[in-house]
């Protein structure tokens, strides 16, 4: 095991950036115990997730704790992944069931819409954030308005480009359902858009 291991780490340096080497080469040296390839994949998907998770939950602080949960899943059952997915849809799966799960256990508040612009872009002026922050609050306010399962498609679909097999694998439910969905929460939010003023150019 020791050996396995040793390889494992070096194997992951021989890289030239970590950003070469694959989701699945790392869930398989994470499944021997490689903590290099952990650090390197959590750097990878945890704001990707993390936005997911709150947008479900509403709660920056819940997301967070449901983050860590999620990839110390990953961690304990990365020898289990078998490859039938992307790695990232099997993260996201993960990370929906643990979302769920805390609904069920408490009601669901109101979105914490500091938690989704806690990333801006750089390069944007004073003014252009502010329009930005405005934008996407409205616009979360929509999303807030549509049943959990009509929101977590709109997420899996438009920030986190997953394809409709994608998303009928990480929600369990057949393409054909997830495409209902899609049509009836985009026509639902254009609906909430307008009554805001908004395009939807957004969708």
């Amino acid at each position: 095991m020791q050996y396995i291991q040793t390889a494992s780490r070096a194997a992951l340096s021989r890289s030239s950036s970590a950003k070469v080497t694959s989701d699945e080469t790392l869930i398989g040296l994470i499944a021997n115990d490689d903590k290099d390839a952990m650090r390197v994949l959590f750097a990878r998907h945890n704001v990707r997730v993390f936005r997911f998770l709150v947008r479900i939950v509403g709660n920056d602080a819940t997301a967070e704790d449901l983050l860590n949960e999620v990839f110390v899943d990953v961690w304990r059952h990365a020898g289990r992944f078998e490859a039938r997915s992307q790695v990232s849809t099997w993260i996201l799966a993960i990370a929906r069931y643990k979302a769920l799960a805390a609904l069920r256990r408490r009601p669901l508040d109101e979105l914490d819409d500091d938690a989704c612009e806690a990333i801006e872009d750089p390069a944007d002026d004073p003014e252009i954030s502010v329009q930005k922050a405005e934008r996407s609050a409205l616009l979360q306010q929509c999303l807030q308005q549509l049943s959990i399962a009509h929101r977590q498609v709109v997420d899996l679909v438009y920030y986190h480009e997953q394809s409709i097999d994608e998303v009928a694998e990480v929600i369990g439910v057949p393409p054909s359902t997830v495409k209902t969905r899609a049509f009836y929460a985009r026509k639902r939010i254009a609906e909430l858009m307008a009554e805001r003023g908004l395009d939807r150019a957004w969708l």
